[in-house]
């Protein structure tokens, strides 16, 4: 929870004199007194700053725990450099993550169907939604690919033909893996 700035709320500087807040206090109190019309929220803000500040020792003990805040804040919390990323997001880096999480979600895949047992099927179903999070990453990576080459490049030509073999290349693999995977 933030302090606060009881000189803010008194609109004194920090090197007023006691006679000084005290004639603040009073023009205050007079302009925001709930007798007058004035706020009694503010009132009590206005009461809570005088009380602090037109004490010495309060004072002191005020300005010495406002200092420490600042010499601590100032210290606690530098600025943060942004984290670098680790595969960055390029095609290349895009194919990367694609890449690696369809290998991680083979090798998981086959992981749980070498070691299956009746109660593992969730995991079972977890690794094939991997695969296919993999499957989706890459062709993401392949139509991010696509807009970003120039217009004349041979990428933009025969769309068709490249998502039929994508997909032609898909379904091959998922039946190699059926059969891996019933073989076992």
């Amino acid at each position: 929870m933030e302090a606060r700035n009881y000189y803010e709320i008194l609109g004194a500087g920090e090197d007023a004199s006691e006679p000084e807040l005290e004639r603040l206090y009073k023009r205050l109190a007079r302009q925001h007194h709930p007798d007058r019309g004035g706020d009694a929220e503010e009132m009590k803000a206005i009461n809570e700053a005088y009380r602090v500040l037109g004490n010495e020792f309060t004072r002191s003990a005020y300005d010495s725990r406002r200092k420490r805040a600042v010499d601590t804040a100032n210290v606690i919390v530098p600025p943060a450099p942004p984290l670098p990323m680790l595969i960055p997001n390029t095609v290349l880096g895009r194919f990367m993550v694609a890449l690696f999480t369809l290998m991680g979600g083979l090798v998981f895949l086959f992981l749980v169907s070498v070691v299956y047992l009746r109660f593992m099927w969730p995991i079972f179903l977890i690794a094939v939604l991997v695969v296919l999070f993999g499957v989706w990453k890459l062709h993401e990576a392949i139509v991010v690919t696509r807009k970003t080459v120039a217009h004349t490049n041979v990428l933009h030509r025969w769309v068709w033909a490249q998502e039929l073999a994508f997909w032609c290349f898909v379904g091959i693999g998922v039946y190699i893996i059926y059969i891996i995977i019933t073989a076992m």
